[in-house]
C-alpha cells in the first residue's frame, strides 16, 4: 500500500485526469452517435461546438489569471482573487448569456435552434461554479479533487444518456436536458463541498478585478488564436477541395494529435501553479527550471514515441478509422504530424512561461505569429503539392515559428537553451525511471515477503 500511495501523486492524478475524461467523453458521444437521429446528432454536436466556443471564451480570460495571482498567495490575497474572479465570470457569463436571450427573442427559425438559443444561457450560468471549482483546484494543485469533480461531470452525463439510451428518449431536446442535469449536479457537489469558494466573493476588490480583467483580455485572445490555429487547416481543406470526404482524412490524424495532448495538459496543469509561486519569489532560476525540466522530459519521451508512430502509421490509421482510410493520404499526414510533434512541449511550455511572467501579450503575438504562418503555408503548400500533404507540411513552419520567436523573447529574461533543455529533459526523465524501476522492485519484494 505504501508503494501504491507514492505512486499517487499530483502527476499521476492530472494525468489519470486528462487521460480518462477525454476517454469518458468519446464514449458519450460514440454512444449518442449510435442511438440519435443523424438530425439530432447534428444539432448536439452544433450546440456543443457553440457552447465549447463560448466556454473556452471565460476560460481564456480566467482560469490562467486565477491560477496566476492565486497560486502561493497568503490566504487573504487567494480569498481576494477567487472572490474577484467570481465577479468577472457572473459579469462575463451574464453577458453572454443576455446576448443568446435577446437574440433568441428576434430569432425566427427551426426548433432546434431555439433550443440552443434558450438553453445556452441556462447551462452557461449552470456551468460556472464547477468551473471556477476546478481553477482554484488547480491553483492549490489539489488534482485528486480536480479529478473527482470532472468525473462527477462526465460520469452524470454520461450515466443520464445511458438511461436516456434504455428508454429510448436519445432525442436532442432531452440530451440538453442530460447536460444541464450533469451541470447542475457537479456544480452544485463544488459549491457544498466548499471547493468553489462561493463565498469569497465578498472578499472581491476592484484593484484585483482590474488586475484579472488587463491580464485576461491578452490570455483570452491567446485562446481564441489558438482555437483558430488548431481549425484553421479544417477550414481552408474545406474551401479549397471540392470532395468533403478530404476534410474527413485530415481529421483522423488531428484527433490521433489528441493522445500527444493528454500528458501535455497533465504537465502543464502541475507545472502551472510552482511557476507561479516561484514568480512570486522573483526565483527566475527555478522558473527557468520547471520550464527546462517538463519541457525537456516530454521531448526526451516524444521521442521514441514519434519514431514508432511514424513506423506503424498505417496500422493506427487502420484501428482508428477503419481499412477504408488505408488507401488515402491519411497515413502519411500522420507521419507528417509526428515530424513536429517534438516540438509540441517546448512551443507549449514557451507560451505558458510568458503567460506567468506577466507577459500574456507576447503569447498572443506569438500564437498570431504562428496562425498567420499556417494560413500562409496552406495556401502555398495546396499551391506546390496540390494535396493534403501541404497542408500537413505548413504545421511544421508553424510549430517552428512559435518555437523561434519564444525563445528568441524568453531568451531576454531567462538564462537557459535549447541544448540545455534536451540535457534537463535527459538527466530527469532517466531520474524518472530509477525512481520507479526502484519503487517496481520494492512492490516486488513486499509482496515475496
Amino acid at each position: 500500500m505504501s508503494v501504491f500511495k507514492k505512486l499517487i501523486n499530483k502527476h499521476t492524478l492530472s494525468l489519470a485526469s486528462n487521460a480518462v475524461m477525454p476517454v469518458v467523453g468519446m464514449v458519450t458521444v460514440s454512444l449518442l452517435a449510435r442511438n440519435q437521429s443523424e438530425r439530432d446528432f447534428g444539432d448536439w454536436i452544433l450546440f456543443l461546438i457553440t457552447f465549447t466556443l463560448a466556454n473556452l471564451f471565460r476560460s481564456g480570460f480566467l482560469q490562467t489569471s486565477l491560477v496566476k495571482f492565486y497560486s502561493g498567495a497568503s490566504a487573504e490575497r487567494s480569498s481576494t482573487v477567487a472572490g474577484s474572479t467570481w465577479y468577472l465570470g457572473f459579469a462575463l457569463t451574464a453577458a453572454l448569456g443576455l446576448f443568446s436571450i435577446v437574440f433568441n427573442y428576434f430569432y425566427d427559425g427551426n426548433f432546434e435552434a431555439e433550443i440552443t438559443l434558450k438553453w445556452f444561457a441556462i447551462i452557461f450560468f449552470s456551468t460556472l461554479p464547477s468551473s471556477v471549482a476546478l481553477w482554484i483546484l488547480q491553483a492549490e494543485e489539489r488534482f485528486d479533487r480536480v479529478f473527482i469533480l470532472q468525473l462527477i461531470g462526465q460520469g452524470s452525463f454520461l450515466l443520464s444518456i445511458i438511461i436516456l439510451i434504455l428508454l429510448n428518449k436519445t432525442t436532442f431536446q432531452n440530451t440538453i436536458y442530460a447536460y444541464f442535469t450533469a451541470a447542475t449536479i457537479t456544480s452544485a457537489f463544488a459549491i457544498i463541498s466548499g471547493w468553489a469558494r462561493l463565498a469569497s466573493i465578498s472578499k472581491k476588490t476592484w484593484e484585483c478585478v482590474k488586475e484579472l480583467a488587463n491580464f485576461g483580455k491578452y490570455s483570452v485572445g491567446t485562446s481564441i488564436s489558438s482555437y483558430l490555429l488548431r481549425s484553421s487547416d479544417t477550414f481552408i481543406i474545406k474551401f479549397m477541395f471540392v470532395d468533403p470526404a478530404i476534410v474527413g482524412i485530415y481529421y483522423l490524424p488531428q484527433r490521433l494529435m489528441e493522445v500527444i495532448e493528454i500528458p501535455l495538459r497533465s504537465f502543464i496543469s502541475t507545472a502551472l501553479p510552482s511557476m507561479s509561486a516561484a514568480v512570486k519569489h522573483d526565483d527566475k532560476g527555478h522558473i527557468t527550471y520547471i520550464l527546462t525540466k517538463y519541457a525537456g522530459i516530454l521531448t526526451i519521451l516524444l521521442i521514441p514515441v514519434s519514431l514508432v508512430s511514424f513506423i506503424c502509421a498505417d496500422l493506427v490509421i487502420d484501428i482508428l478509422g477503419g481499412h477504408k482510410f488505408l488507401a488515402t493520404n491519411a497515413s502519411n499526414v500522420f507521419r507528417i504530424f509526428m515530424c513536429f510533434a517534438i516540438l509540441l512541449p517546448v512551443d507549449r511550455f514557451f507560451g505558458i512561461t510568458l503567460d506567468i511572467l506577466n507577459k500574456p501579450h507576447i503569447n498572443m503575438i506569438k500564437v498570431i505569429i504562428m496562425l498567420v504562418v499556417n494560413v500562409a503555408g496552406d495556401f502555398i503548400g495546396i499551391y506546390i503539392f496540390h494535396n493534403l500533404y501541404g497542408v500537413a507540411l505548413s504545421s511544421i513552419f508553424t510549430f517552428l515559428a512559435g518555437v523561434i520567436y519564444g525563445y528568441w523573447v524568453l531568451r531576454k529574461h531567462l538564462n537557459f537553451t535549447m541544448l540545455g533543455i534536451l540535457k534537463v529533459g535527459f538527466i530527469e526523465t532517466k531520474a524518472l525511471a530509477i525512481s520507479f524501476l526502484k519503487k517496481y522492485k520494492e512492490r516486488n519484494t513486499e509482496t515475496i515477503n
